[in-house]
């Protein structure tokens, strides 16, 4: 048994893909996942589960919010190693935990692809490849980013993202279930 977290892309924003977090807990029990909690509305989650592919949880995960709550949502899957990981490599300080993020995606980075966006326009925005994230710093703050709203264009995959704050609350709370 490991310990896991799930982010879920784009719910609870702005009135669409409604996803009360006691529904979430319930879907992953309903999976045979154990020791789920939640963490703030916007769709992360740890649990516990004898499945060891994140990729194949997020899936399954996926599959579900579809059939049981009609919503098509992309969901992110890190193992409580893999999450220890992203934060431990965080490449650049981290001057305002608020203005610090994480790209989390499904795939690994495609540099190449990545390479394409000309991230010096969006300076001082910052953005640095990791292996299945990208870190951001946004010294204006996310909501004035420019460089998230050009993002997708450059990715593989869907990608959610996290502040630095809920990132490492959401390391806490998978470390919390473990144990």
């Amino acid at each position: 048994m490991a310990r896991y977290a799930a982010l879920l892309r784009g719910i609870n924003v702005g009135g669409r893909n409604k996803v009360r977090m006691a529904d979430l807990r319930a879907l992953l029990a309903g999976l045979g996942h154990t020791d789920a909690a939640t963490l703030l509305q916007s769709g992360n989650a740890a649990f516990t589960s004898a499945e060891a592919d994140p990729v194949d949880l997020g899936a399954a995960i996926e599959r579900a919010i579809d059939a049981e709550l009609g919503l098509s949502v992309a969901v992110m899957v890190r193992s409580a190693a893999d999450l220890e990981r992203v934060v431990a490599e965080v490449p650049f300080a981290v001057r305002d935990p608020a203005k610090c993020a994480v790209a989390f995606l499904n795939t690994a980075v495609d540099r190449e692809r990545l390479a394409r966006l000309d991230t010096a326009a969006y300076a001082p925005e910052e953005l640095v490849a990791g292996e299945r994230e990208l870190y951001l710093y946004f010294p204006d703050g996310s909501g004035r980013a420019k460089l998230t709203q050009v993002l997708d264009r450059h990715l593989p995959a869907p990608a959610t993202v996290r502040n630095w704050n809920t990132t490492t609350r959401l390391l806490e709370l998978v470390h919390q279930g473990a144990g």
